[in-house]
């Protein structure tokens, strides 16, 4: 009788239904740090791109139209602190953006900076003073200033003067010391070996 309730016990169990699993519903899952085939085919702009937008050529010089006009200009060979905030002031206009100026500001402010005795910047701003040609004050800018700086150092060297001799030979010509540093050329390299060997054999 036990063996025989067992078997019915073991039945009722196998016959009970099994457990439905529920299906949960399917939520999309965006992939972190991916972006639509749409998007991703959009190709960013460069920087030089977007820095070419922003750069105004100026006296023979690429400068950033971000800046205001007072510091812009100072990236233009031969133009100061001093001589940037007097030209700024002449101007008028020299706390206003680069980019933001019209045609004919532009044009005033290369005037400014090519001729500054017209609009009465004091001589002691420039950078040629009683020039040894006309005699004149001059302040030289980009092009001009290559060009006379060269012309100088090859008149000293026509001339062989001190300054122009040291020029021609590569070394400083204010006056430092040459012991440790300058070291390039000839000058480079000590012949200690040689030296000990020449002094021992006369030695011998």
């Amino acid at each position: 009788m036990v063996e025989k309730k067992d078997v019915q016990k073991t039945k009722k169990e196998s016959k009970k239904p099994e457990p439905k699993v529920e299906e949960k519903p399917t939520v999309e899952t965006k992939a972190v740090g991916r972006k639509p085939l749409e998007k991703q085919d959009e190709k960013k702009p460069k920087k030089d791109e977007l820095r070419a937008e922003n750069i105004i050529r100026l006296a023979e010089t690429n400068l950033d139209a971000t800046k205001p006009v007072r510091r812009a200009i100072r990236r233009i060979s031969g133009v100061g602190f001093m001589f940037s905030d007097a030209v700024a002031n002449v101007c008028g206009f020299g706390d206003k953006k680069l980019g933001d100026l019209t045609e004919e500001e532009r044009q005033k402010l290369e005037n400014i900076l090519m001729h500054p005795e017209k609009y009465d910047i004091p001589s002691w701003l420039y950078n040629r003073r009683r020039d040894p040609v006309t005699g004149e004050d001059k302040h030289l800018t980009v092009s001009q200033l290559e060009l006379t700086k060269k012309m100088d150092i090859g008149q000293m060297k026509k001339l062989k003067t001190y300054r122009g001799v040291r020029h021609s030979l590569g070394l400083p010509v204010r006056g430092q010391r040459t012991r440790s540093s300058f070291r390039h050329g000839r000058s480079v390299g000590v012949i200690k070996k040689k030296a000990q060997q020449s002094s021992g054999k006369k030695q011998a």
